[in-house]
């Protein structure tokens, strides 16, 4: 009865994930036409928020109210979390495979039960440390920690559990702000703060180059702003409002799985025994929750 209660949010965060996980299709585009990982951020967060920003001026503008003493939250949600993870994450994806950046990404439900029990008290069932083992341990069978060698540069790796922990923030902070405001607010706010702090990453004459005259550029960059950003944040800022913070991050790990499959299908890259098997143990984690 509360599966079939929470099924809609269930959805929604699982939707979510599957957005987030095509990302490397738009980001290696548009690597390939020349932005750095610090130029796809600025055009990623930048485009959220002047789409976000457009379509409520016109549909509701209530999202646009908020007291400036719960400002702190967005600040969380927006630079903490969503600039820092896109600069760690897009950094790794440019060092590592798009399997191993996503699997590295999704340590970050461990961080979230840890600080949701350290924060509220959240109950750690043996339910949910079951999904976090699975999950964790397809996190080391894709990063070739079994087969006597990492596949990724030490670099890459601190990349990837950075992009992991800054994430993790987001269902921290969003929690906080979910207490007073519904959830598209918290997602126009989050980006009207990661928008503008973007720009401290903005290379004018990079992204001239890139776009000049390249109408698919463009085409991939509205992708990335609609498909990877606006949309799977309300979905996900949508679901997380109607469940643990934990269980919810823990659902949104089939990112990975859709981002690895995203790079076998679009990108040619192997995927060995171990790596099959971290995914399936990724799947199995997110079964456990639905």
């Amino acid at each position: 009865m509360e599966t079939q209660k929470k099924a809609p949010a269930i959805a929604a965060i699982l939707a979510a994930a599957a957005l987030w996980g095509v990302i490397g299709l738009w980001n290696r585009r548009l690597m390939a036409a020349g932005l750095s990982p610090f130029s796809i951020v600025t055009v990623r967060n930048m485009g959220g928020m002047l789409l976000l920003a457009a379509f409520f001026a016109v549909k509701d503008r209530r999202v646009f109210h908020v007291e400036r003493r719960h400002l702190k939250y967005f600040l969380g949600t927006g630079v903490a979390s969503v600039l820092l993870f896109t600069v760690c994450y897009f950094s790794c994806q440019k060092l590592c495979s798009l399997a191993v950046a996503s699997i590295l990404l999704y340590t970050a439900p461990s961080f979230v039960v840890l600080l949701s029990a350290l924060l509220w008290k959240e109950p750690v069932s043996g339910k949910k440390l079951l999904a976090l083992a699975l999950t964790l341990l397809g996190c080391a069978c894709v990063c070739g920690v079994f087969s006597g060698g990492l596949s990724v540069t030490v670099p890459g790796i601190l990349l990837g559990l950075g992009s992991g922990f800054f994430y993790a923030l987001y269902s921290v902070f969003g929690r906080y702000a979910l207490a007073h405001y519904p959830p598209l607010t918290v997602t126009v706010w989050t980006f009207l703060f990661a928008g503008p702090a973007s720009l401290a990453l903005l290379r004018p004459a990079e992204l001239a180059a890139a776009f000049a005259g390249n109408p698919g550029v463009w085409g991939t960059a509205l992708a990335l702003a609609v498909l990877s950003t606006a949309a799977p944040y309300i979905l996900y800022t949508w679901g997380l409002a109607r469940m643990e913070p934990g269980r919810a991050s823990i659902l949104a790990s089939l990112e990975p799985v859709v981002a690895a499959l995203t790079g076998v299908l679009a990108f040619g890259e192997p995927m060995g025994p171990l790596t099959a098997l971290g995914i399936l143990l990724v799947l199995a984690g997110v079964s456990i929750l639905r």
